[in-house]
């Protein structure tokens, strides 16, 4: 019952602090609610970002090496001793295909520069030539939205056949059906079999072909040198069996690699094994250093904050010092004095909190409306965890003035 009535008390007398003081309240409340958005807004900016990007990624596959020359990882201390690596080629690709037994599959790709497709008098540049095995659909689940991928014989032979990505197809197609139909690139004839489905709006896309001018590695050979390593670069992605852990098979790859290479047993690797985890790592580090940032200017704009409630609660006590004194004279415990104007500030506190979360609903709602590839979602938990902060921040700048409410001398504070 007594709660009750100093609960009721401190609502009382917030709503008086809010209504008649609005200016000085609301600059005194602005420091919460810029520190509540600080740290609130951005662990959900942060952690939605993290959620989008991992999700992204996870399109390369946590059960896939990829080779390369350059690591994922740091690698500015010995750029030099990386840049001077060839790359995979097509003969680490035999090699591996030959001999690793721990491999579900193996495919290699590269991608020699950008050509210019012609369909009946029109054409379109800039359209990135991607050379590739048998492999690649079943390695990153290419979709297909019209036609097919290429048969087992048009890989082998070679065959004029191409895919090409969504935004190349619009481009030159437009509302006609490409399945079929002949284009022309450096001057060869090749059908088109497929298209490929658009990558979407993802804000990071590892997998994104719209753009790109998809023949086969045997064919592509006949009018390009693909035998040179560093000329124009290449991948090899290697989908681990079933059961086989990625320690295993990346000393698996080790070996055939190091043998096919011929490199001496003291000499180091030329060549990098790349996994996902690696870029989950980092991208962590970084997400890491930019909830810290978050963390640390809300604390500073909470602080002043509290500062600023603080001075409102000193205020309160100089106003209301011959309440008090009566207050106490009727019988009121010190107690009880300490816990209205506590409450009394965790109220005002709380306000200025959630004021901070409508702060980031109203932002990341009109950021959710001109970037559709990146959602930015207010989690339960955090708009729980703000309320906290607000009211343990409520409760250490009403301490000091609430103890020296109730430690008057109600005599003394009757006659001021």
């Amino acid at each position: 019952m007594v709660l009750s009535k100093v609960i009721a008390e401190s609502f009382r007398q917030a709503w008086q602090q809010l209504t008649g003081n609005k200016l000085r309240t609301f600059l005194s409340l602005l420091g919460i609610s810029i520190g509540i958005f600080c740290i609130i807004g951005v662990l959900s900016a942060v952690q939605s970002l993290q959620k989008e990007v991992s999700g992204s990624l996870a399109k390369l596959g946590d059960d896939v090496i990829y080779i390369d020359k350059w690591p994922w990882k740091d690698n500015s201390d010995d750029w030099w001793e990386y840049y001077q690596r060839p790359y995979p080629d097509h003969d680490d690709y035999e090699a591996l295909k030959e001999n690793l037994a721990t491999a579900n599959l193996v495919s290699y790709w590269t991608v020699p520069g950008t050509r210019t497709l012609k369909y009946e008098g029109k054409a379109v540049e800039g359209g990135y030539l991607f050379v590739t095995t048998y492999e690649l659909d079943r390695l990153f689940s290419i979709e297909i939205d019209r036609g097919r991928y290429w048969s087992t014989s048009e890989y082998r032979n070679g065959t004029d056949r191409i895919l090409l990505g969504h935004e190349i197809a619009e481009q030159l197609f437009g509302p006609v059906n490409p399945i079929g139909r002949e284009v022309k690139m450096q001057g060869r004839k090749y059908q088109v079999i497929g298209t490929l489905a658009p990558a979407g709006d993802d804000l990071v896309n590892p997998l994104d072909f719209d753009d790109a001018i998809m023949v086969t590695y045997n064919n592509a050979a006949r009018f390009i040198n693909l035998k040179t390593r560093n000329q124009f670069g290449g991948t090899i992605g290697v989908k681990a069996a079933g059961g086989v852990e990625l320690e295993r098979l990346q000393d698996d790859i080790r070996g055939i690699l190091r043998a096919n290479r011929q490199l001496r047993p003291r000499e180091d690797d030329n060549f990098a094994l790349n996994e996902l985890s690696m870029t989950t790592e980092a991208l962590g580090n970084i997400f890491g250093v930019l909830n810290v940032i978050g963390l640390v200017i809300g604390l500073f704009s909470i602080v002043v904050g509290a500062i600023s409630v603080a001075n409102i609660m000193f205020v309160s006590v100089k106003e209301r010092t011959s309440l008090i004194g009566v207050k106490k004279a009727l019988g009121a415990r010190q107690y009880i004095i300490l816990l209205e104007f506590l409450t009394e500030s965790v109220i005002l506190c709380v306000i200025g909190g959630a004021m901070g979360l409508l702060m980031v609903v109203a932002i990341t709602s009109v950021i959710n409306l001109f970037l559709p590839g990146f959602q930015i979602s207010l989690s339960v938990l955090y708009a729980i965890a703000g309320v906290v902060i607000s009211a343990v921040v409520g409760i250490f700048a009403g301490l000091v003035p609430a103890l020296l409410a109730a430690r008057m001398d109600p005599v003394e504070a009757m006659r001021s």
